[in-house]
């Protein structure tokens, strides 16, 4: 079963987004909830700065997860 993504999680994307000059397995962060699939994710450097935000499919997001379920 496949775990629903929300606001706030931390997630990779499983492609490259060529255009926004993404990488498959860069980290963002959930920021909004635009449909059921769809969501807005925010990318920032080390410093902080945002480097890019968009819309992504729930299908190109991997949730991370830092405990044991």
């Amino acid at each position: 079963m496949k775990q629903e993504i929300q606001v706030l999680d931390v997630v990779a994307v499983t492609e490259d987004i060529a255009d926004r000059g993404l990488l498959r397995g860069q980290v963002g962060t959930v920021v909004e909830s635009l449909d059921q699939s769809v969501f807005e994710v925010e990318f920032v450097d080390n410093d902080g700065k945002t480097y890019a935000m968009l819309p992504l499919k729930s299908s190109q997001l991997l949730v991370l997860h830092y405990q044991p379920a």
